[in-house]
């Protein structure tokens, strides 16, 4: 009975232990890293295409778009905020 109880509470805490980790990306996707000279690139206010060329590995979540409701700590999935003309503006990452 005892072992049971062992068994049981070291498994539980395995289970909670490995929920909390922030591990690398398994699709080997790199997210921005250089902040500044994304921050000045968006200054520009560049196209949707744009964006893309220059930042092929960061998901661009356009207004409409279906996202899962994960937290990405690596800056891969950014909202933009868009003008009438569709260039982006400003946005964050999520």
């Amino acid at each position: 009975m005892r072992t049971r109880l062992l068994a049981l509470s070291v498994l539980g805490v395995a289970v909670a232990l490995a929920g909390c980790h922030h591990g690398a990306r398994q699709d080997s996707k790199q997210g921005v890293t250089d902040m500044a000279s994304f921050e000045t690139f968006i200054g520009t206010h560049p196209s949707q295409e744009e964006f893309k060329k220059t930042y092929p590995h960061v998901q661009l979540m356009l207004p409409g778009s279906v996202s899962t409701m994960e937290i990405r700590y690596d800056n891969t999935r950014f909202f933009p905020s868009l003008d009438a003309q569709g260039h982006i503006v400003g946005g964050d990452f999520h």
